[in-house]
């Protein structure tokens, strides 16, 4: 498995964002709804369009088994108000093309996120990266690493800003000032 990186520049956020939107409104919702929620790409792809008519999301996550409550970011309440327009509760948002109503899977999720990041021109990313990139900029916004280490279910501050590449971060801005 490859280690994948959080989108830190918000430049980069913005063109993945119109080149998705451009391309298909379900594969910019996943986007969006990865880096404004936190969520795992397992507990996103599951999700119906009754799931998207409340301010927030209660899943039970399933790498865990534990029972979890989101409040939904105010941009993501106002993308999804528009997105799930006419759509039945049963729906599942991110659905596949294949069959009546299956949700597209982890690999497909992948390639869509692949495919943006290459047009982009940004490496090590994966469907993981959302995750990271929600991490990575409330914790730039907030410095609460306790609350984001409580909100991404981790047990430890330190691995935390390790995983969303905070202490990478730290290291790059000590090499490119380094002199010998």
């Amino acid at each position: 498995m490859n280690f994948v990186q959080p989108i830190r520049d918000p430049e980069m956020i913005f063109f993945i964002k119109r080149y998705l939107k451009e391309q298909n409104e379900r594969n910019y919702m996943l986007f969006v709804t990865g880096i404004n929620s936190g969520l795992r790409i397992s507990d996103i792809l599951p999700l119906k369009v009754i799931d998207a008519k409340k301010s927030y999301f209660n899943i039970t996550e399933i790498k865990t088994n534990k029972k979890k409550r989101i409040d939904m970011t105010p941009q993501l309440q106002r993308e999804f108000k528009k997105y799930i327009e006419g759509k039945e509760d049963h729906v599942y948002l991110f659905k596949s093309r294949e069959g009546l109503n299956k949700p597209i899977g982890r690999s497909q999720a992948y390639k869509i996120l692949r495919k943006a990041a290459e047009y982009v021109g940004l490496d090590d990313i994966g469907t993981h990266t959302l995750r990271k990139t929600f991490g990575y900029h409330l914790y730039k916004q907030t410095g609460d690493v306790a609350l984001l280490q409580k909100i991404l279910n981790h047990s430890d501050p330190a691995f935390t800003l390790r995983y969303i590449g905070i202490d990478q971060d730290a290291m790059n801005k000590a090499l490119r000032t380094f002199r010998i």
